[in-house]
């Protein structure tokens, strides 16, 4: 297979069954990202960032992760500081078709969590195809910087 990118695909996600699982900071700031689409966010780990506790439309699970979690589950992403438990996510949403991404391993997400910039209906989502994270971040910096002088 040839190395092509990540095709850019912008799905509506207000009716959709999100699941994150893991509440550190790298899960915070996903779940931030994705209250800005959907109304709730299903959240499922043992302890949880304050800050997280606080985001108005999260569902926080404070328990281990288990299989039965991604009952009804549309989009899941693992991103616990446990490579054995975001490997077990990995594993059980393969099994069960459902997408998913694994923010400790590239290689085992279905697709990739963008850089994301938004004013009013515009959005735009920036990402280095999973080879350079610090380029995309920058990238995405400069993308918010010339929204909000537009």
């Amino acid at each position: 297979m040839a190395d092509y990118p990540y095709f850019p695909l912008f799905v509506d996600l207000s009716g959709k069954k999100l699941l994150v699982v893991g509440a550190g900071r790298i899960a915070y700031r996903r779940i931030r990202t994705l209250l800005r689409f959907a109304p709730r966010v299903a959240v499922v780990a043992v302890g949880a960032l304050p800050e997280l506790e606080a985001l108005p439309g999260v569902e926080l699970l404070k328990k281990p992760y288990a299989p039965s979690d991604l009952d009804g589950a549309d989009l899941v992403f693992a991103a616990t500081n446990d490579p054995a438990v975001n490997d077990r996510v990995y594993e059980d949403c393969k099994r069960l078709g459902i997408p998913v991404n694994v923010a400790s391993d590239k290689g085992k997400s279905d697709f990739y969590f963008p850089g994301v910039a938004v004013k009013e209906n515009a959005v735009i989502g920036v990402t280095a195809s999973g080879k350079d994270h610090e380029e995309a971040k920058r990238l995405t910096e400069a993308v918010r910087e010339l929204l909000e002088k537009e």
